[in-house]
């Protein structure tokens, strides 16, 4: 079973407060309950970013954001759940996520041996008014966000703190479990949960849990900026509101996820089932003066993820290997015995997770005694279009684009992107006369790929945010938060610095990486 709760910040976590060093600021009971029995890894980092990037890298198990920006199943692969279909196993999706049935997301539902959407979360177009009565509606009055959303008039329509999506999605995904998992030799039960992903928008009483005090209309959706405070996008009391507002999500969607542990623990599951709780990204909160998802680097909030599982005869522990997204792709296709026919780039968490002699007294494991334990020597983070990170597990070097970001070109015979309701006209460049057919690696099937060079207008991943000249090196054991860039202050760093260019550069060969990245990126 794996339960991906989006927008998850590691940093928030009660879990995570012993290698964080500072207690948690939110209450996560059940994630926390949760966590008493599940293996934590401590190195985990996101692959591909943002949300579909993100659920590519799981589903599908390809680093994604080097080749195009947003893209639903591209027809060279298949995901995972094509091959547990042909193997018999049975798979079910429940999701509030409106991106997975949006024009960009539309098709990686379509293999679930069945799917349940709980309508009316952000984007999601089920509702075309408010109601005009409101008449026991729990929602609390709110602003505006920077952006007109469809959750604006959803919001309206529900009556009861179960009619949340979030709730709505939780309670649907342990009735599955109650009712139809004993059915199933063997499933894949899939919660792509889209909280506490703004709007942070919960009724009482946990709408007040951490800010008691706010007088007037509540903030739920952030905003998407960088120096926010600094620039005055946000005052200083507003943007602690904004923090309690997430806190107030993450802690109601905590609530929710109890409920599935309840039903685990009723029908006494966890001596047959492998849980994994995960997260596509985190989200900036006031970090950096950074809120939401801004082209702008990708910090340690953003990309430094948790991942906890819970192991069939494994005690709860740590594991200190380095992992990262594409690795739960790899680990559901061992599981179940499948192999994908295209290009992976995971590596099976399973070696690391099996019950072992190789633990400490704390459960930790020593990846290096432990036979056939995975090994990775780096794990790549980005956001197409803009700069490339890599990490070893102790450090952490974004690389920026070269001046021009360019050359670029864009991979895909699914051509679409994110679309954003509120601005219809903001599409991505068409292929053009200059586009050619190419073939993604480990592929026979032609794709298109479209440059786009000095000048030329690009998909708006690209305009903005990383920018020449702002490569970063953070050591994580040192400055877990970032808050000291190594690059450039001293010998021995910028010795650090050129041996993660070199990783880096090692990366993207052992990938096969488009050629025109090494160029933007300034490595020949």
């Amino acid at each position: 079973m794996v339960v991906l709760l989006d927008s998850l910040n590691r940093h928030m976590l009660g879990a995570y407060a012993p290698v964080l060093g500072h207690p948690p600021e939110f209450d996560t009971p059940n994630l926390d309950r949760f966590a008493a029995r599940a293996v934590r890894f401590d190195r985990h980092h996101t692959g591909s970013l943002p949300c579909m990037p993100a659920r590519h890298d799981i589903l599908v198990g390809a680093i994604d954001f080097l080749w195009r920006p947003w893209g639903s199943v591209e027809i060279w692969e298949d995901a995972v759940t094509y091959d547990l279909r042909r193997a018999g196993i049975t798979s079910m999706l429940v999701s509030d996520h409106p991106h997975l049935f949006e024009t960009g997301g539309e098709n990686y539902h379509t293999d679930f041996g069945a799917w349940r959407y709980l309508r009316g979360h952000e984007s999601d177009p089920w509702r075309t008014a408010a109601d005009p009565s409101w008449i026991g509606a729990p929602a609390l009055p709110a602003r505006e966000g920077w952006v007109t959303h469809a959750y604006d008039e959803s919001r309206t329509w529900f009556r009861s703190e179960d009619d949340f999506p979030g709730a709505a999605t939780m309670a649907e995904a342990t009735r599955w479990l109650a009712e139809e998992s004993a059915s199933a030799d063997r499933f894949l039960l899939f919660v792509d949960e889209f909280d506490p992903h703004e709007p942070f928008d919960v009724p009482e009483p946990w709408a007040s849990r951490y800010d008691p005090d706010w007088d007037g209309h509540r903030v739920i959706w952030p905003p998407y900026a960088v120096d926010a405070v600094a620039s005055g996008v946000i005052d200083e009391r507003t943007a602690a509101h904004v923090r309690a507002n997430y806190g107030a999500k993450l802690t109601f969607i905590d609530h929710q996820f109890g409920r599935l542990l309840d039903e685990l623990d009723r029908q006494d599951r966890w001596d047959d089932t492998a849980v994994i709780v995960c997260t596509d990204h985190g989200h900036y909160l006031g970090e950096h003066d950074i809120f939401g998802k801004p082209a702008t680097p990708v910090r340690a909030v953003l990309g430094h993820i948790p991942l906890m599982v819970a192991w069939p005869g494994r005690p709860a522990g740590v594991v200190d290997s380095l992992t990262t997204t594409v690795d739960v792709h790899a680990t559901i296709c061992d599981v179940f015995g499948v192999t994908p026919a295209h290009r992976t780039h995971g590596r099976s968490l399973r070696p690391l997770l099996e019950p072992s002699d190789h633990l400490d007294g704390n459960g930790r494991d020593d990846p290096v005694a432990r036979a056939g334990a995975t090994q990775r020597d780096w794990a790549l983070t980005g956001v197409w279009g803009q700069g490339v990170a890599v990490t070893d597990g102790r450090h952490r070097y974004l690389r920026a684009p070269r001046e021009g970001n360019r050359p670029l070109s864009m991979w895909s015979n699914r051509w679409s992107t994110m679309p954003i309701p509120a601005f219809p006209e903001l599409r991505l460049p068409r292929p053009d006369r200059r586009a050619a057919l190419d073939f993604m690696p480990g592929s026979d099937v032609p794709v298109i790929r479209q440059p786009f060079d000095v000048g030329d207008p690009v998909p708006f991943w690209a305009a903005g945010g990383h920018q020449a000249g702002q490569d970063m090196l953070f050591d994580l054991d040192e400055d877990p938060d970032e808050q000291r860039d190594l690059v450039g202050t001293g010998a021995s760093d910028t010795a650090a610095e050129g041996d993660m260019v070199e990783l880096l550069r090692e990366a993207l060969v052992g990938i096969d990486a488009p050629a025109e990245q090494f160029t933007r990126l300034g490595l020949g």
